[in-house]
Formats: C-alpha cells, structure tokens, sequence
C-alpha cells in the first residue's frame, strides 16, 4: 500500500475468493479450517517472496547447472495461541524445512497487560528470519506484546501475517515496532466495542476448533 509501505495487502483473486467464503456465517468448522489452510498456503508465497536464494550445482537430464534453493531451516514460524496454529499448518505445506515456534499471551483483566503462559521457540534464533502468525490482528496489543517477547531472541528479522486486520490493529502494532511488515488479506473497517473486527469473521479460534 503507497500510504502505507510496512503494509503488505496479498489481494489476488484466489486469496480474496477464499476468504469471502470463510467470513460467511454458515461456513461449516471443517470447511473454514480447510479454507484456512489452502489460503495460509497461497499466502505464505507472498510472504516468503524476498527469501535469499543461493545456488548450488545440480544435474538436470541434459547438462549441470547452477540452480537457486532456500534453506528453509534459516526461518522461523511463530504461532500466536491458539488460532495461529490454523496459519501454520498452511505454511509448513510450502516450507517444511521452517522451524517452528509458540508463544501463548492473555490479556489481565485487571490490569490489561498481556501475561505470558506459554514460550517455545527454536535455538539459534539470531540466525533465523522470523514470520508471525496469527489470523486476526485486532486491537494490537496481544501481537505487540508477542512481537516485543520475539525481539528479546534476537532474530534477523520479524514479519507479522494475518488474515484480517482494521487501522486499529495496524496503528498499534506499527505504533510499537515500526521495523515490523504487517501482511494481510484484508483491511476491515473497524473494531466493535468488544474489540472484534467488523465486518470480520467472527472468532478465527472458536471457528477453527469449533469451540463455540
């Protein structure tokens, strides 16, 4: 987006199809998780786009040549509990070789401060490039706090993607770590007062798992 160039909108047409079928209301448990992982897929290519390459000397049946590959163990997948781990199962289909890590926050009621419940990530990670994963970034303040925990490992670099978001969600997160690249399906218009996206999906988590 020219107004804004941390934000990367993945707007192709296969993206944006199944989206719309995941955000109707009477898309069953099983197809918006199968929705889910076919789109993780087709967005994993965009975000993974700038992936060094280096060449290595292969035979082709005809003659040897110099051929790109990625090391797929240089980046890391970081799930956001638990509807990230929705993303994740898409994106390992295209980069297998990634390493994977969990980060589990709640918010305090109390005191409104992102509390830290679970933290699994691979060693090395100063050596890895990072992609975030978690469908719905909202109000901004679950993924910055994550984004914040990441960065004391120390990695190369940090990528968020999620399926939707709203100018709140991106205001605070940039807000935040303005080094971040937020990548997306869709901007929605807004947040309501119980800080879901409208028009949104609904719960990605509860929709995932079926849990409500």
């Amino acid at each position: 987006m020219k107004d804004l160039p941390y934000v990367h909108l993945i707007d192709h047409p296969l993206v944006q199809h199944k989206l719309t079928l995941m955000r109707r209301k009477d898309a069953s448990t099983n197809s918006f998780r199968t929705l889910l992982n076919e789109l993780s897929m087709l967005m994993a290519y965009e975000v993974t786009r700038d992936m060094e390459v280096s060449y290595i000397e292969i035979e082709t049946p005809m003659e040897t040549m110099m051929a790109p590959t990625i090391d797929g163990k240089k980046l890391a997948l970081i799930s956001i509990l638990r509807a990230g781990n929705g993303i994740l199962d898409g994106m390992l289909q295209v980069v297998p070789g990634a390493r994977v890590g969990h980060i589990g926050l709640y918010r305090d009621p109390t005191t409104l401060e992102a509390v830290e419940y679970f933290f699994k990530v691979p060693q090395n990670m100063h050596e890895r490039d990072v992609i975030m994963v978690d469908p719905m970034l909202a109000t901004g303040n679950s993924a910055a706090a994550a984004v914040t925990r990441i960065k004391k490992t120390q990695p190369k670099s940090i990528k968020f993607l999620c399926l939707l978001t709203c100018p709140e969600g991106i205001k605070a997160l940039h807000a935040a770590h303005p080094d971040v690249h937020i990548y997306t399906a869709a901007i929605d218009r807004q947040l309501n007062d119980h800080g879901y996206i409208l028009p949104g999906l609904g719960d990605a988590g509860d929709r995932i798992f079926g849990t409500k």
